[in-house]
């Protein structure tokens, strides 16, 4: 009778391993969604330069009443300039937006704001990447729902797009305004 080697299971016991490892990470609700740790607390504090002639902001403006967003975005990165529509539209309905140039040339942030219009009620730039660190940020664009006592509501990673909008952002302004 012929003797099965050790070695003639392993790939199937491997193979079953990461069939269930694939299969239990499907189970998640969000597979997309990155975990942060600012979600229901306080948005971290602030310290900016200006970006050109457009004013900056620090904390403070984060606890004033109302929903608010943080959004992070550079003129380097083209997810920022798909989302920029949606960010347009959001501050025309009057929901303030306050932009953060993440490690951009301030230059060619302030050609990109010119080309594509201007959303942000208040603008700082953080060329180190020092503030970003703070929020937990992990690439642009990125944004952040404000509630009216400054806490952080959702983070969003990614470019806000229509589905997005209405599937993410929009029930996140919602509860924030509650």
């Amino acid at each position: 009778m012929a003797r099965i080697s050790p070695l003639a299971i392993l790939p199937p016991l491997v193979f079953a391993a990461l069939a269930g490892l694939f299969f239990f990470g499907m189970q998640r609700d969000d597979p997309d969604a990155l975990p942060s740790v600012r979600v229901g607390q306080p948005a971290p504090g602030i310290d900016l330069a200006p970006l050109g002639p457009y004013p900056a902001f620090d904390v403070s403006v984060l606890t004033e009443p109302g929903v608010k967003l943080v959004n992070y975005w550079a003129s380097w990165c083209a997810p920022c300039r798909v989302e920029h529509p949606n960010l347009q539209g959001l501050a025309d309905e009057g929901i303030p937006i306050y932009g953060i140039n993440y490690k951009d040339d301030p230059q060619k942030a302030l050609a990109f704001l010119e080309e594509l219009g201007n959303p942000y009620a208040a603008i700082g730039t953080d060329s180190s990447g020092r503030v970003a660190i703070d929020w937990g940020v992990y690439g642009v664009p990125e944004t952040y729902v404000i509630d009216g006592d400054g806490n952080v509501v959702l983070r969003f990673a990614g470019p806000i797009t229509q589905r997005s909008l209405e599937t993410r952002v929009r029930p996140a302004i919602d509860a924030a305004s509650k």
